[in-house]
């Protein structure tokens, strides 16, 4: 195996899939740069909730120092005041890393890093539950843990797989709304956690380029979605009372019908091993719904 040598940036190849599948890598991916656990690194900093969640369920959390501010998750991890959106080099190797992992494309980070003759992982936003698998395996195979990183994917694709089939057959898919903040943006079929509602037999009412519109409260009601998911309650105080409050919510047939659920945003927004929670839980919603039910 190759030695994980200092210096050198490793970039993560996404696929952007158009279908969630369960296979972890294609003929377009770049092969992930492997280490001996002899020679793996021992001082990493993660600067994204994303990639501590991945480097802790590899088994790499004893190599960890830092973690960023948001990252909440798991408890045990070290969390700092590091800032994963305007990551400052300095700060960073303030901790004496020999890898730093993030999610941002930021050249001013990794041009100082590289500099500093630090190792960098970049993990971009996943698109589908193949770049997660992929991501993990890059993160196994830069830590050290490519036997945990194999086994976690494995088992992942086994509960979700479990999930999905336990859905019943739908004629059409059940509509949803899925409430990002109060001000009603949302997200589309064409986002990461959009692939995972399709996967389930969901589909947004939201269309359109944008993958993150904001809608208006006139066309929530004219769509009449058949489930809504709140993604707001933590930050924003938002619960089904509340939203049943709204002028013209409570006719709204999720409301009437008491499928309006309260999602953990965090888990709901991240694309790490969690998903599969994500997943068990908009699963069981799904199949819970009769197959009659449908919205003109």
């Amino acid at each position: 195996m190759t030695q994980l040598r200092r210096g050198l940036m490793l970039s993560v190849a996404v696929v952007l899939a158009t279908a969630v599948a369960c296979g972890t890598d294609s003929s377009d991916s770049s092969s992930p740069t492997t280490v001996n656990e002899s020679d793996a690194p021992q001082s990493i900093v993660s600067l994204a909730p994303v990639a501590t969640e991945m480097l802790f369920a590899v088994g790499a959390g004893d190599q960890v120092v830092a973690v960023d501010e948001q990252s909440n998750y798991p408890e045990e991890a070290p969390r700092t005041t590091l800032s994963g959106y305007t990551p400052n080099v300095e700060a960073v190797l303030g901790y004496d890393p020999d890898l730093v992992v993030t999610t941002e494309q930021s050249d001013d980070l990794i041009s100082g890093l590289e500099a500093a003759n630090v190792q960098v992982l970049v993990l971009p936003a996943a698109k589908s539950l193949d770049d997660v698998y992929s991501q993990i395996e890059q993160v196994g195979a830069a830590t050290g843990h490519v036997g945990e990183a194999a086994e976690l994917v494995s088992q992942m694709q086994t509960d979700i797989d479990a999930v999905v089939s336990q859905l019943p057959e739908r004629d059409e898919p059940l509509t949803y709304f899925q409430e990002l903040d109060e001000t009603f943006y949302t997200v589309t079929n064409d986002t990461f956690v959009g692939s995972i509602y399709s996967m389930l037999g969901l589909t947004s009412i939201a269309e359109g380029s944008d993958p993150y519109p904001q809608l208006s409260a006139e066309y929530i009601l004219d769509a009449n979605p058949d489930i809504i998911f709140l993604a707001d309650a933590q930050c924003c105080g938002v619960t089904a009372e509340s939203v049943a409050q709204r002028p013209g919510w409570s006719e709204l047939t999720a409301v009437q019908e008491g499928r309006v659920y309260v999602l953990d945003a965090d888990i709901a927004s991240r694309w790490g091993p969690r998903v599969v929670e994500l997943v068990r839980q908009v699963g069981t919603i799904s199949a819970s719904i009769p197959v009659t039910v449908s919205n003109p």
